[in-house]
């Protein structure tokens, strides 16, 4: 078998193999994993997989961020109020895995900030600049 390895290598029958000198991927010196293949894949399409209540943490965080950024009063207080009645549910019917450790948020203080936070961004888009242009 050697000499057939050998005999194949110098006709160059290796050289043009995908990967050829790149490194050996990450993870050969580890012990065997049964689903290897499910987290190459799900690291490769970039997805994760969260236990229900880290996953509904991410998306609050995430919907009050665009709250942050929503053009209207109004699409602010569909976003906080969509994502509380998740919320809600998750804490009367929790999930096996973590604890959801989150309270729904108080829409009409996300509301204040948001006016807050729109209020600071219009003054300060109309001072004029400091060097007095």
């Amino acid at each position: 078998m050697d000499k057939q390895i050998q005999d194949a290598q110098r006709r160059g029958e290796f050289d043009q193999l995908p990967g050829a000198g790149e490194p050996l991927p990450a993870g050969l010196d580890t012990s065997y994993d049964e689903l290897w293949w499910v987290k190459r894949k799900l690291a490769r399409e970039g997805l994760s997989v969260l236990p229900p209540t880290l996953a509904l943490r991410k998306e609050a965080e995430d919907a009050l961020a665009a709250a942050w950024a929503a053009p209207s009063e109004r699409i602010v207080r569909k976003i906080i109020t969509e994502v509380n009645v998740k919320i809600r549910d998750m804490m009367f019917n929790p999930p096996p895995g973590p604890p959801l450790g989150k309270k729904p948020y108080d829409v009409e203080e996300v509301v204040r900030q948001w006016r807050e936070r729109r209020a600071a961004a219009g003054a300060a888009a109309s001072e004029p600049d400091a060097r007095g242009d």
